[in-house]
């Protein structure tokens, strides 16, 4: 799945460490425009339509909400530390960072007074979701940047996030298939062990915590917090109960035919 696919690559550029570069990049401020604006575009990202109007955005959403949100991307030529004095960054900044060498698009500089709001948990998602290669290759470099850009804003506008809002189609099928997982474990659990029972509940309050793990925490969970549409709920509700329900049937029947042979 694309998106299990952009979380195992950011976690093993994140244990490789930082990308090697020149010494004389790390400093370069003859890149930087003369007159001060929210993006710089050395990258090539956007249009010039585009990045006119998220310069707008970004200058508008400091004024009105206090946080400033600043854009820089790059290739083979990067301004380096020269970004920090130029955009006055502190602990109310983020700079976000396209630059495509690294394997995941997006990078994020975040300020402290940002992380009381979004969790370092927030940023790794962020950057899984929407700068891995599956991501970029679909929807384009500066669907990227701005799809993440508003993500923030949006979660700024609100008090913060402890999530990524929004439900992707991968991460929805991967919360289906633990949901239909745990109907496994339930209706395995539930077959009778004696003689006229119907349903063994002590077994299944046995297992209750790794089917509730597998259902509610790791099914339900990642949907109740990153949407409200009932669609998905409601799915992977059905699958569980549909999975144990044919779990337990099939153990039924085997038991079955077992006994008719026996005898």
């Amino acid at each position: 799945m694309a998106w299990l696919v952009g979380v195992l690559l950011s976690l093993a550029l994140t244990l490789a460490g930082p990308v090697p570069m020149a010494v004389q990049a790390y400093d370069n401020p003859e890149l930087l425009p003369g007159r001060q604006a929210a993006v710089i575009d050395l990258a090539r990202v956007f249009t010039e339509p585009q990045r006119q109007s998220l310069n707008t955005e970004l200058e508008r959403f400091e004024a009105e909400q206090g946080w400033k949100i600043r854009v820089l991307t790059q290739y083979d030529r990067t301004p380096g530390l020269a970004v920090k004095e130029y955009w006055d960054l502190d602990e109310t900044s983020l700079l976000v960072v396209a630059d495509p060498r690294g394997g995941n698009l997006l990078n994020f500089n975040v300020g402290e007074a940002l992380f009381a709001l979004m969790p370092r948990t927030y940023w790794v998602e962020l950057q899984t979701r929407f700068g891995n290669q599956f991501f970029v290759r679909d929807n384009g470099e500066d669907a990227a940047v701005l799809t993440a850009v508003h993500s923030v804003e949006g979660c700024l506008e609100q008090g913060g996030c402890q999530v990524v809002p929004g439900l992707p189609r991968e991460q929805w099928l991967l919360t289906l298939a633990i949901s239909l997982l745990g109907g496994l474990v339930v209706g395995f659990a539930a077959h009778p062990r004696r003689r006229g029972d119907t349903i063994a509940w002590t077994w299944v309050l046995l297992l209750s915590p790794l089917w509730v793990m597998l259902f509610g925490v790791l099914g339900l969970g990642p949907i109740l917090t990153r949407t409200h549409d009932a669609l998905p709920i409601l799915c992977n509700s059905i699958g569980f109960l549909a999975t144990a329900t044919a779990a337990y049937l099939t153990h039924q029947l085997w038991e079955g035919r077992s006994e008719a042979s026996g005898g």
